[in-house]
């Protein structure tokens, strides 16, 4: 059986990457990409506690929770992508001036 200590170093190491990625990439499907792999490493810890610490489902369902809530974010922020891509030809941030009004 795994430890405890292995799914919050899986989780440490997830959203250290995704944090990253978050502060240091301009391409908005990275920066995507980055906000997945933090909702994962949380659901990793949601999971992980709910197995160990608690016993009962609770984690699970928040875990569920979390990943419709992570869809419909990708699909709101793809449509805003698809969207700068179509004015600017770029899906650079520093170029997405056009959307501050």
């Amino acid at each position: 059986m795994i430890p405890l200590e292995h799914y919050l170093i899986v989780a440490a190491a997830l959203f250290s990457l995704g944090l990253f990625g978050l502060l240091t990439r301009k391409n908005a499907i990275n920066v995507l990409m980055s906000i997945e792999l933090i909702f994962n490493s949380a659901n990793i810890n949601l999971v992980a506690f709910s197995r160990f610490v608690s016993g009962d489902t609770a984690g699970q369902v928040f875990a569920l929770f979390v990943i419709v809530i992570a869809a419909c974010e990708a699909a709101v922020a793809l449509a805003i992508v698809m969207s700068l891509y179509r004015i600017l030809k770029s899906v650079s941030l520093d170029e997405a001036s056009v959307l501050k009004g």
